[in-house]
């Protein structure tokens, strides 16, 4: 299946361990080398209407997909497996 990022962003992640809706694709990292997809990023929510900043982000490694359906995205993964995504950023490869 071919899948564009706009189809993406339409769809919710959910695990299937746990049931818990994660929440919305927003973003999505890709290897510049090999131009592929390597993680789905799922902002944080937002608290206080955004007034007090927002939760960190979750970021999903496509190890993880189960299964990518007409509305939602499967994954399978533990409560403590959770990649956070940290606000400072590594620009290491972008100096090469």
């Amino acid at each position: 299946m071919v899948c564009s990022f706009s189809d993406l962003r339409n769809k919710e992640v959910v695990n299937v361990r746990t049931g818990e809706k994660i929440g919305f694709i927003d973003d999505c990292e890709l290897d510049s080398e090999t131009g592929r997809i390597v993680s789905l990023v799922i902002y944080g929510r937002s608290r206080a209407f955004g007034l007090m900043g927002r939760d960190e982000d979750i970021v999903v490694r496509c190890s993880d997909i189960q299964l990518i359906g007409e509305d939602t995205v499967l994954v399978r993964f533990e409560k403590d497996a959770i990649c956070i995504k940290s606000q400072s950023c590594r620009v290491e490869n972008l100096l090469k």
